[in-house]
């Protein structure tokens, strides 16, 4: 798998991909991606990431200092009151210096929260204590099973150890660093599990400043892996579910943009239309076989079913959702 290192000298953009940099979805709370790898292989993981992956060809990894200095501009624009969530089709805790990054944007003027999310297999005990020194406010925990053998399942590996994971939520939840749990609720798979974390939840004393739970809803991608005893539910049975969670626990589980302080904002400047031919320059591989990444007028666009041989390629633009470009090269259809 290629490794591509991105830094100002890489003239590669850190908006316009979903794979790494920065994207913003029109609120206060920006995604902010410094790399991509995962260390697990969830059967049921939405982008094919991880060691058993069947269609990842590269990794990206984003020099913190052009990561930083980008983030300054976009926090400007967006104005006060800023959540930085650093999350990853991956493994954040990958990154090589993640506390000094958290630590950096909590000095950003506009950045009110830093919260960062993790499967918490490399949550040691030291790596709480840097993170909570660097100023970090919450870690959202994805936990989808306490069951040994159906935890080793869930992520994939033979090594997982849902004890540790599980020590590692208690040591976040005595820190100063809250804790929220993110259950991926996998219809058939993981049923009788969900209630447990959610004892958990309330054990340890997660959620003190933001809910201690948000319970996820799986969902079918076409890149993406599925088990097949999931039963994919509609957003209707599944708040039923919720509900029905809520009266044993009583706790509240269905939960909102407010339960978080996000709230629309203005969104940065889309610079393509969707159906717009244009010609932008390969700079790197893509995410995925067949997949080249172009750039233009200061944006990544995810180039696919594209030739490493070309420099210059036009391309029709066929997703422009949220500032994340697709495009196809002009000759072929989608």
């Amino acid at each position: 798998m290629n490794l591509v290192r991105i830094d100002r000298s890489s003239g590669i953009p850190l908006v316009g991909c979903l794979y790494f940099g920065i994207i913003d979805r029109g609120t206060n709370l920006l995604q902010v991606r410094p790399s991509c790898h995962c260390n697990l292989a969830c059967p049921f993981c939405s982008v094919d990431a991880g060691p058993g992956s069947r269609t990842r060809a590269s990794r990206y990894e984003v020099e913190s200092e052009y990561l930083l200095s980008e983030l300054q501009k976009i926090s400007a624009f967006k104005g006060e009151g800023v959540e930085c969530h650093i999350d990853s089709p991956g493994e954040p805790l990958l990154y090589p210096t993640l506390s000094s990054l958290v630590q950096a944007m909590k000095q950003i003027p506009q950045v009110q929260v830093v919260s960062i999310q993790t499967n918490g297999t490399l949550l040691t005990a030291e790596l709480v204590r840097s993170l909570e020194k660097a100023g970090l406010d919450r870690i959202n925990l994805s936990l989808h099973a306490l069951d040994p053998d159906l935890s080793r399942r869930l992520a994939g590996v033979p090594w997982y150890d849902v004890d540790q994971v599980v020590e590692a939520a208690r040591t976040v939840a005595q820190s100063t660093i809250d804790l929220l749990i993110a259950p991926v609720y996998l219809p058939g798979l993981n049923d009788e599990e969900i209630p447990r974390i959610i004892e958990l939840a309330q054990e340890i004393g997660a959620g003190k400043r933001w809910p201690s739970l948000g319970i996820q809803k799986f969902e079918r991608y076409r890149l993406g892996r599925c088990p097949r005893e999931v039963q994919v539910q509609t957003w209707g049975k599944f708040h039923q579910r919720l509900q029905a969670w809520e009266q044993q626990s009583g706790l509240r589980l269905i939960l909102t943009a407010k339960d978080f302080g996000i709230e629309k904002r203005k969104m940065l400047p889309q610079v393509y239309r969707k159906g717009e031919r244009t010609s932008v320059t390969i700079q790197a591989p893509g995410w995925l076989s067949g997949e080249m990444l172009g750039i233009g007028r200061n944006r990544v666009i995810s180039v696919m079913n594209c030739s490493r041989n070309e420099r210059s390629v036009r391309v029709r633009i066929v997703s422009v959702k949220h500032n994340i470009y697709v495009a196809v090269p002009s000759s072929q259809g989608w």
